[in-house]
């Protein structure tokens, strides 16, 4: 007996149908729902617990996205053949569901709650990342957790100068903007994407078009909620308060930590110092046993008073925590070519934050290989984010790669991706090390990998340059305030985190989330006004290093040249088994690479010095030469014999030099004349009709003995 599921569609506004199904499939979640475009299908599932852990003052919130394989008839790569950890693609969709959710949950709910997406069918033209946020929110919709949505995700893209919203994959590829938004019904509450130096106009106009889009999609999904009868959602007890201690803490330490706010610290050492003093004074008036038993709230309205203290220090007085203006960047300081062994390195230190980056210049060989279910192919450009606990001078288990460093470093590869010379050789691996944090080392990571870029010679288009963005604000005074180069405090303690990548003549990344209700468009363009004067000011201090890309890579980094030759010549320069290539990477010490492309062979040449590069072309371009009659060449004996030598002339050619032909004189052997490895030069005097094998001469290229008698 079949199961009917309960249905509602909404058109993205070109006649394509997206339907949100509940009811059939994964019933004994809390919310689950299947979110389906033409042939592309995602399950979504929601489960959050009745009742939340002891002493918990944050959103236990988990989301994962994973593609199943066998969503596209593919089976997957390894050696388990089966779907395994999340790939950095499938990282990088979840960070942008959770960004989108978190925010929205009460602030006082602290269940355990895990979403779940698969994707479980997919064509080759619907992105399913842009409906991911849709599948999530719609089974949050459709239980009983509370939630102060919903929300959606939708990709608007700018193709031949028309706005898209959710375009194919085909479509995507000649855009020259593209950009994920997340919002409700009235607020935008998450952005991320790239771009060709676009103006902050054209971004602004783009998240409107996109919001509108999203206003369809929320409503479609308050509709099927109501089909379920899912518009009441769970009661939920997860918070104790002490409401006396709370407004003890506020009397006696609010007026001291605004003292610290306001007094503008430089050092964040300094500053916690003062805060944990602050803090150590008031708890010396309690007895052991109240320490003992509020310790958690004791932490949490500590930390609220001083969130809120620092907060208005910054609406009222109008300068920040370091005793910055709002608008000013932290000093700035630069190095290019620190590491002597890397293709290119830069320091770059911002205030208390700083990275070391290096570049490896690599051939085809080292691509990365993608094998997702969805996306698969080569990458010739990856930038790798490290962000070790010494860095905040903590202590933490290093347990690889974690999703924040994915984040954070695929933001800066976006944003530097857009200014990379589309025809080079090489295979790019940028490093950063976080060395120190203090606020925003993604950005960090912009500037030095523009200059450790720029020091290993890569002849990136325009310097570039990021910056983070913060913002505090009232929602009862109406005041707020935009902040530029945000400490890590202001992240934490404000609302909202936007950080904009671009050159002098636009943006090219951004990312954004904001964590309050009702930011205005009027606030945002402001915010990107500011950032744009900060970006100008941080491109400024770089180019006193370095201005442009040097003129040659180091002398240790790998050469590359590229050769294009006839389709039918690939399997001779291979030979068999592959022995002549080996044999010739062998002889020269370069690295060679082919592959056919339409018509052609296209081969790439790497090692670290001209002569052996050289050696390289010529012996392949011996292997394509058709050799020609009357022609001289430079050629290697193989082998003696009684009636003259074998020559190897061109590689993989080689032709009798007949003992009549060595010299004018008459030889009855070559005693003493040739042996065999040496380099002599021939003349190519013709074939032989029967055998078709060439016939040299070297004596035609040597005077007679008389005309030297004359000389």
């Amino acid at each position: 007996m079949s199961q009917t599921a309960i249905t509602q569609s909404f058109d993205l506004g070109d006649g394509r149908i997206v339907t949100i199904e509940t009811g059939k499939l994964a019933k004994q979640a809390n919310g689950s729902v299947v979110v389906r475009m033409g042939d592309t299908m995602l399950l979504a599932t929601v489960v959050s617990n009745k009742d939340a852990k002891e002493n918990v003052d944050f959103m236990p919130l988990t989301v994962d996205y994973q593609e199943k394989y066998a969503s596209v008839g593919r089976f997957p790569g390894g050696f388990f053949k089966r779907e395994a950890r999340l790939s950095d693609y499938e990282v990088l969709i979840s960070r942008l569901v959770d960004r989108a959710l978190r925010p929205l949950f009460p602030e006082d709910y602290h269940a355990d709650t895990q979403v779940l997406i698969n994707l479980i069918s997919s064509d080759k033209e619907t992105m399913p990342d842009s409906l991911a946020g849709l599948a999530a929110s719609a089974a949050i919709a459709v239980s009983d957790i509370p939630f102060n949505g919903p929300i959606s995700e939708v990709r608007v893209a700018r193709i031949d100068g028309k706005f898209v919203i959710n375009p194919t994959r085909t479509q995507l590829a000649t855009a020259d903007m593209e950009i994920l938004v997340a919002a409700s019904e009235h607020d935008v509450n998450m952005v991320e994407g790239e771009m060709k130096e676009c103006s902050e106009a054209d971004m602004l106009a783009a998240i409107k078009v996109a919001h509108e889009a999203i206003k369809v999609q929320v409503k479609a999904q308050l509709e099927l909620a109501k089909k379920v009868g899912k518009t009441t959602k769970r009661t939920y007890v997860h918070e104790t308060s002490d409401l006396e201690l709370r407004e003890a803490i506020n009397k006696a330490c609010f007026d001291k930590m605004y003292t610290v706010a306001k007094a503008g610290h430089a050092n964040k050492s300094k500053r916690k110092e003062l805060f944990e003093a602050i803090r150590t004074e008031f708890k010396a008036t309690l007895s052991e046993e109240q320490l003992k038993e509020k310790a958690f709230l004791l932490n949490k309205y500590f930390h609220d008073i001083e969130k809120e203290a620092v907060r208005q220090s910054v609406l009222n007085e109008r300068t920040r925590l370091d005793s910055r203006k709002l608008e000013q960047i932290r000093p700035i300081w630069c190095e290019v070519n620190y590491l002597p062994s890397a293709h290119g390195s830069a320091v770059f230190t911002r205030g208390e934050t700083q990275s070391l980056t290096s570049v490896t210049l690599g051939t085809r060989l080292d691509e990365q290989i993608i094998d997702g279910a969805f996306i698969n192919g080569k990458n010739k450009f990856l930038l790798h984010y490290n962000f070790p606990p010494f860095s905040t001078g903590e202590v933490k288990m290093m347990r690889g790669t974690g999703r924040r460093e994915v984040g954070h470093g695929n933001l800066a590869m976006r944003g530097l991706k857009q200014v990379m010379p589309a025809d080079i050789p090489y295979s790019v691996r940028v490093v950063s090390d976080i060395l120190e944090s203090n606020g925003s080392s993604s950005m960090a990571t912009v500037c030095a990998g523009t200059l450790a870029l720029m020091d290993a010679g890569v002849k990136i288009a325009k310097p570039v340059a990021g910056i983070a963005m913060g913002l505090i604000s009232d929602s009862k005074t109406k005041k707020y305030a935009v902040l530029s180069d945000i400490l890590g405090d202001e992240d934490h303690l404000g609302d909202m985190d936007f950080k904009v990548v671009g050159t002098k003549d636009g943006i090219t990344a951004c990312q954004m989330d904001i964590k309050v209700d009702g930011l205005s468009y009027k606030v945002l363009e402001e915010a990107l006004a500011q950032a744009k004067a900060g970006r100008l000011h941080i491109l400024g201090e770089m180019t006193k290093v370095i201005s442009a890309p040097r003129e040659d890579y180091k002398p240790h980094a790998p050469r590359i040249v590229k050769m294009v030759i006839p389709k039918e010549f690939i399997g001779a320069i291979i030979g068999p088994g592959g022995k002549v290539i080996q044999e010739m990477q062998r002889e020269t010490g370069c690295t060679i690479m082919i592959e056919e492309v339409g018509d052609t062979g296209v081969i790439d040449i790497a090692a670290t010095d001209k002569e052996s590069i050289d050696k390289a072309i010529a012996k392949i371009k011996g292997i394509t030469t058709t050799p020609e009659v009357g022609e001289v060449y430079e050629g290697k004996v193989k082998t003696i014999v009684a009636f003259g030598a074998f020559v190897e002339f061109l590689p993989g050619k080689d032709g009798l030099l007949h003992i009549s032909e060595v010299d004018h004189r008459r030889l009855e052997n070559l005693d003493g004349v040739l042996k065999q490895g040496d380099i002599v030069k021939v003349k190519l005097i013709g074939t032989d009709p029967k055998t078709g094998k060439f016939k040299l001469s070297r004596k035609v290229l040597i005077p007679k003995p008389e005309a030297q008698e004359q000389n």
